[in-house]
C-alpha cells in the first residue's frame, strides 16, 4: 500500500488513498504506522474515501487509535494530497467529515499549492454541542474549572470537535502539566482538546495545544479557530488573528457577516513510501 507523509505546521499525517475501501481496521493500522520508533511516525492516519455528498470523504485516526470528528491541519494536508496526486483538478473542494462538509480552497502559485484556505463552518458554543456537563442551552465563557490544585477560567468551543481554551501568561509550562488533566476531566464526557493561550496584542496570540488522543502537537488548526472565537468572546482580540504555534503561523478570521471561520495556512508533502 502506498502512502504519503504530509505535514501542516509540523502536525504530521500518514495519508493513504482508500477510494476502493480495502482497509477494515483503521484503528489498529493507525497505532502501528504512527509509532515514531517502530512505524512511519505521525500524529494521525488519514484516508481518502469516496463520498456520495462531497468530492471526497476524509477519515482521520489519532495515533492512539481514536477517531476525532475533524482536524484543521489535517484538512489542509488532505486537500494538498488529493490535488498533488491527481485525484482532482478542482481548486475549490468539498470534503465530508464527521463534523460535516468542510470546504478547502487551494491557493496556487505557478501551478503549485502554496496555501490552503478552509471554510471551517460556524463555531458551536452550547454545552451539549461541545459536549460538556451543565445545563443544556447554556454557554461556557470565562467559567471556572477546578483541576487538581488549580482553578482555571475556561471558554469552550466546538469546531466539530471539542476545545477548552485557557488564557494564561505561561502557556509552555501549563500545557505539559495540566493538558492531560483537562483533556480527561469528568466535565468533558468525550474528553477535549486543550489550548493554553497568551494574548500578544489585538491581532496576535501564542497558542500551545494538548490534543485529545495525541498529546502535545506542533499545531492544531481547529484549536486555532476555537482560540480565535474564545478571544473574541472574551473581548481580547479582533476577529482576524494570527495564531503563533510551535510549528508556524495560522491566519484565522471569524467573519461577522456570516459567522463562519476561515483558516489559511500551508501544507507540505514530506515524502512518499510503501507499506509492506
Amino acid at each position: 500500500m502506498e502512502f504519503s507523509k504530509v505535514q501542516g505546521l509540523g502536525n504530521d499525517f500518514i495519508i493513504i488513498n482508500d477510494l476502493e475501501e480495502k482497509i477494515k481496521d483503521y484503528s489498529s493500522l493507525a497505532k502501528k504506522v504512527c509509532n515514531r520508533n517502530f512505524g512511519i511516525g505521525g500524529d494521525g492516519l488519514m484516508a481518502v474515501l469516496p463520498s456520495n455528498k462531497a468530492d471526497f470523504r476524509m477519515r482521520i485516526i489519532n495515533s492512539d487509535g481514536s477517531e476525532p470528528e475533524m482536524c484543521g491541519n489535517g484538512i489542509r494536508c488532505f486537500a494538498k494530497y488529493v490535488y498533488d496526486k491527481g485525484l482532482t483538478t478542482k481548486e475549490d473542494l468539498t470534503v465530508e467529515t464527521l463534523a460535516g462538509i468542510i470546504k478547502p480552497k487551494l491557493i496556487l502559485e505557478n501551478g503549485q499549492v502554496k496555501l490552503v484556505r478552509v471554510d471551517m463552518g460556524e463555531p458551536r458554543l452550547l454545552r451539549e454541542e461541545i459536549p460538556a456537563q451543565g445545563e443544556p442551552g447554556s454557554k461556557i465563557i470565562n467559567d471556572t474549572l477546578t483541576v487538581r490544585d488549580e482553578n482555571f477560567q475556561i471558554t469552550c468551543v466546538s469546531m466539530g470537535n471539542p476545545h477548552c481554551i485557557i488564557f494564561t501568561n505561561d502557556a509552555d509550562n501549563l500545557v505539559n502539566k495540566y493538558g492531560p488533566l483537562v483533556e480527561n476531566h469528568s466535565f468533558f464526557p468525550r474528553k477535549t482538546n486543550v489550548e493554553f493561550v497568551e494574548v500578544l496584542n489585538n491581532r496576535e496570540v501564542k497558542m500551545r495545544v494538548w490534543e485529545r488522543g495525541a498529546g502535545i502537537t506542533l499545531a492544531c488548526g481547529t484549536g486555532a479557530c476555537a482560540t480565535t472565537v474564545a478571544c473574541v468572546l472574551n473581548t481580547k482580540t479582533d476577529r482576524k488573528v494570527m495564531v503563533h504555534l510551535l510549528g508556524g503561523d495560522l491566519e484565522i478570521e471569524w467573519s461577522a457577516e456570516n459567522n463562519r471561520i476561515y483558516m489559511t495556512g500551508p501544507a507540505e508533502i514530506v515524502f512518499d513510501g510503501k507499506l509492506l
